[in-house]
């Protein structure tokens, strides 16, 4: 199957499950996972129409990034480094993973050095896994007070990743929690912040994700196929 093929396969699963949470499906927005993809990969699910990408690895991000030509918008999806927030300054239109203050404050004085700002998503490790990032569920809300007051960046909502499970019913809960989080938040009003994205679902539960609240799935494989290197 082609690149074509398989987001026109991805597009009508999105679609049915919107509909089966009677959301209207141009409210989920694709985000095709283009880690460890060549740049021509990138070129062709752009010339497909798949014009939104995310990328976890800065040094590879950055070189694929200038060898893409055309109107793509990247998102940072991946863990991210302090010391390496200035070589993706003002090439992203997101970052789903901010989980610290001090990386928030890095993301703020390298798009302040710029004159712009950075709209993140506060990465909320639901389950507590040691092995993923992301603030605590308890630690959230103050996280997100502190992020709100820095001048160049913008709190637009939330992401997680769940905990792995053969059955994506599996993961139905913590998107269900993500969800409930960020009625909390919006709920504390806080200035400049709004819970308008939720960031949740993958290649093998993203159905699960649309269905409690989804506004961006995150697939890989299913659109490139297995990984070319790294």
């Amino acid at each position: 199957m082609s690149i074509a093929g398989n987001l026109k396969i991805i597009h009508d699963r999105i679609a049915v499950a919107a509909h089966k949470a009677r959301r209207d499906p141009a409210s989920v927005r694709l985000v095709a996972v283009s880690k460890t993809q060549p740049a021509e990969a990138v070129t062709e699910a752009a010339r497909a129409g798949q014009l939104l990408f995310g990328e976890n690895y800065v040094q590879e991000f950055a070189a694929k990034a200038a060898e893409v030509k055309g109107a793509v918008e990247w998102h940072f999806i991946g863990s991210l480094q302090s010391n390496k927030v200035k070589y993706i300054a003002g090439l992203v239109a997101l970052i789903h993973s901010v989980d610290r203050f001090s990386l928030a404050e890095e993301i703020d004085r390298q798009w302040g050095k710029l004159g712009k700002s950075c709209d993140v998503l506060i990465q909320v490790n639901i389950a507590g896994e040691a092995t993923k990032s992301g603030t605590t569920s308890t630690g959230l809300i103050d996280l997100v007070r502190s992020v709100a007051r820095l001048p160049h960046l913008r709190v637009r909502g939330l992401m997680t990743m769940p905990p792995f499970f053969d059955d994506p019913e599996g993961a139905r809960p913590y998107f269900r929690e993500l969800r409930r989080l960020a009625g909390e938040i919006t709920a504390a009003a806080i200035p400049d912040v709004t819970m308008a994205e939720l960031s949740m679902g993958m290649s093998g539960d993203f159905e699960a994700a649309i269905e409690e609240g989804a506004t961006l799935v995150r697939i890989g494989t299913a659109v490139f196929g297995e990984r070319q290197y790294r």
